[in-house]
């Protein structure tokens, strides 16, 4: 009781004011939970922050559908149509040399002359021989004449006389008589076809003394002047290098073997020399060869280009850089070469540790989705060789792979076919990451 009574003195001691307020009146619990509130939305908003920054930013570039062009490199060296070395097969001195470099010649247009005193002189005693032969024919046509006569009259005798005259041993010597003088006349005419022989070839060999050009066309070299000895073994020796009409001329190119089956006879080109390096020729296939060059392990297959050459502007001997053109594709879907090797960071790391949301560890592993499962293997080989590829689309600011078939490529561009590629898609090409903290 004693403590009822000391309550109300206490109170009246004190005053009104002294009474405690109750906690939702007081300053501090409300000033501390105001202090909590800011840090945790500050805290949200640095990891948002946080989380924003390490956001993947892609690189995209649309699909687009037009013409593409595809064409083949390859060096070469230009050639005539048609060169032919010319020499000599007889010995003797030059006498005299009648063309130079440059020169346009003419078929049948005499080029050198060699002495001709020596197969001259050959040439006369062969058709003096022939002469004598021929005499000789005359000769034995004469005693034949007479050899049957004379057995003409024998025989006549005979009969006259009923075998009586002449003896048999006459008649027998006046035929073998006629036979001789027969076997003779086959022994001259065949004397006179060899001396006709050996004067066609003695003429011949005079003739070639006079070496003339086998086809029109314009000197390259010459490796002769008067009074230089020529020694024809075997081989003949070459005076000079013709080539044909240079207004046509080819070009042969070296094409790898990665790049032969694109080209076709009938393909146009075109090409530049270092001359006129302004310039472009125009050209045509006309020749892949079937057989191939090897020249430190790598394989070339020779192609030949047409070439017209009206203003005489390119040289045999130059060398070219040739583009050829293959058929191009017309309105084909097409994608950067950089879209097919591209895969997601996201679908090349490990996926380790993901929690039953599928994704990794961290903020990146929220916001990345995991490749779906069915495109994981054609992602590893997007880069590959064969003709189904992975394309990442950009949807809904997340990577979304697609597969599609590749075809033709020049290189930059990619001709694509697939369900759900069209024009104006983005691709992406290219990721990078989010600010650094």
């Amino acid at each position: 009781m004693k403590s009822k009574d000391t309550a109300p003195e206490l109170e009246a001691l004190l005053g009104p004011d002294a009474k405690p307020r109750a906690w939702w009146r007081r300053k501090t619990p409300w000033f501390t939970a105001a202090l909590l509130a800011a840090a945790v939305a500050g805290g949200m908003a640095y990891r948002a922050r946080q989380a924003q920054d390490a956001a993947p930013v892609y690189v995209t570039e649309p699909v687009t559908q037009g013409d593409l062009n595809l064409s083949v490199s390859a060096n070469g060296t230009l050639q005539p149509t048609r060169t032919v070395n010319i020499g000599s097969e007889m010995s003797g001195t030059v006498a005299r040399v009648l063309v130079d470099v440059n020169d346009q010649v003419k078929k049948g247009q005499v080029l050198v002359e060699l002495d001709q005193t020596r197969l001259a002189g050959q040439l006369e005693r062969s058709r003096a021989t022939l002469a004598s032969n021929r005499a000789k024919v005359t000769q034995v046509e004469a005693t034949l004449k007479e050899a049957q006569a004379q057995l003409g009259r024998f025989e006549e005798v005979a009969r006259l006389s009923g075998g009586k005259v002449p003896s048999q041993s006459e008649l027998d010597t006046a035929r073998a008589t006629v036979q001789r003088a027969q076997a003779d006349l086959l022994a001259a005419r065949a004397a006179v076809t060899d001396a006709q022989a050996q004067v066609l070839i003695d003429e011949t060999n005079l003739a070639k003394t006079s070496i003339r050009a086998p086809i029109d066309g314009v000197i390259l070299t010459r490796s002769v002047d008067p009074g230089n000895a020529v020694a024809a073994s075997l081989q003949a020796v070459t005076l000079f290098t013709l080539a044909e009409n240079l207004q046509h001329m080819r070009l042969q190119v070296n094409v790898d073997e990665a790049d032969v089956g694109s080209l076709q006879v009938g393909q146009k080109a075109d090409f530049s020399v270092s001359a006129w390096p302004q310039r472009r020729y125009p050209a045509t296939v006309t020749r892949v060869a079937y057989g191939s060059t090897t020249t430190d392990n790598v394989v070339t297959y020779p192609t030949l280009l047409e070439v017209e050459n009206e203003d005489l502007s390119l040289r045999p001997g130059m060398t070219a850089t040739a583009t050829i053109h293959s058929d191009p594709r017309r309105n084909v879907l097409l994608v950067p070469n950089q879209a097919l090797r591209f895969t997601p960071a996201s679908a090349a790391a490990p996926q380790d540790g993901a929690g039953p949301g599928g994704g990794g560890g961290g903020v990146a592993g929220v916001l990345m989705p995991r490749m779906p499962r069915g495109a994981r293997k054609q992602a590893g080989d997007a880069t590959g060789g064969g003709g189904t590829k992975t394309l990442w689309l950009l949807q809904d600011g997340r990577p979304t792979a697609v597969a599609v078939s590749t075809g033709a490529s020049d290189g930059r561009r990619t001709e694509v076919r697939g369900e759900g590629i069209r024009a104006g898609l983005p691709v992406i090409v290219d990721q990078r990451s989010g600010k650094p903290r």
